[in-house]
């Protein structure tokens, strides 16, 4: 069981914003289900001005969000973000001097405390950095219970980007989310999420930030693989070793005379995983010229560790 709390706020009343509400309906959408149509995260949505998201409302939706014992348990907050000398805050409609909104250092405790097996904030707010840093809270360590992660749209000195109605960092994530942080296998983590934002972003944009203490990455979302596992399965039939090669000839190529069958159907399992880059020809550009003219084709080293998954049958 994996569940989401969304939260979307425009409607402030003396600073409005335009386009939360929709970056958090995009973010719910796509984490509704995977890429095959399944269910993946049951929501709660809570977005604003379609309702008043108070404080102590916010404050109960996450206290409500990291109980029980869930496989996943994910914030995501678009809206206002304010720093002040104790501390960060997730800015909500109620907000008054000395009493800005949520705490995110309670928001840090809420998730530590948490018997949720996997916990992950995404901030899309300014000042988001604040969020677990030492800094901010005081501390020379920022503490992180097992299993939590932690990405935010800006360093806690920074502005988060709104352009054409989006967050430059939502946007991304959403992109990410769609298959473009996507291993071979089709899992994106919150680790390939936040190195997809980060490429995406330049040396003078808003700085993503990315904490984490896990042992390994549970998947947000699957998409289908690029390649079919039980193609991919057949990758040590085709290399008995790392390190061997695959010797081809003109019988591979199905538009030479000589074509077998059976070689065609082997190049073609060849040549998807040279699209993606596990396999390259030897002594020759493309597949193509290397079945032409009687060459090879062998592993690189994204393709010997496939090659090794497959063969230890770790491959799911």
């Amino acid at each position: 069981m994996k569940k989401a709390l969304i939260v979307g706020i425009n409607d402030y009343p003396s600073a409005p914003l335009h386009g939360c509400v929709n970056d958090a309906n995009a973010i719910g959408t796509i984490l509704e289900s995977h890429g095959d149509g399944s269910p993946n995260f049951g929501l709660k949505m809570m977005t604003s001005p379609s309702s008043n998201i108070t404080r102590s409302l916010l404050r109960e939706a996450i206290e409500q969000l990291f109980t029980g014992d869930p496989d996943m348990a994910l914030l995501y907050f678009s809206g206002h973000g304010y720093i002040k000398s104790t501390g960060g805050y997730l800015v909500t409609t109620d907000a008054r001097k000395y009493d800005e909104g949520v705490s995110m250092d309670d928001v840090l405790t809420l998730a530590n405390q948490s018997k949720a097996k996997n916990k992950v904030i995404i901030l899309d707010c300014c000042h988001s950095g604040a969020l677990g840093s030492p800094s901010i809270m005081g501390n020379n360590i920022a503490h992180l219970s097992e299993g939590l992660s932690v990405l935010t749209a800006s360093r806690d000195s920074e502005y988060a980007i709104e352009v054409n109605g989006s967050g430059v960092f939502t946007s991304l994530v959403v992109d990410a989310l769609k298959g473009g942080a996507a291993d071979l296998r089709g899992n994106i983590t919150p680790g390939s999420l936040y190195a997809y934002v980060d490429e995406a972003l330049g040396a003078w944009d808003q700085r993503p930030m990315f904490k984490t203490n896990v042992t390994s990455f549970s998947p947000l979302r699957k998409i289908p693989p690029k390649v079919p596992f039980e193609t991919m399965r057949k990758i040590t039939n085709y290399f008995a070793t790392p390190d061997s090669e695959h010797l081809l000839n003109p019988t591979y190529e199905d538009t030479d005379p000589s074509a077998i069958q059976e070689n065609v159907s082997i190049f073609k399992d060849l040549q998807k995983f040279q699209s993606v880059g596990l396999v390259i020809p030897v002594d020759a550009e493309f597949m193509y010229f290397a079945a032409i003219n009687s060459k090879s084709c062998r592993l690189t080293a994204l393709g010997y560790q496939y090659w090794r998954l497959v063969n230890e049958k770790k491959l799911a």
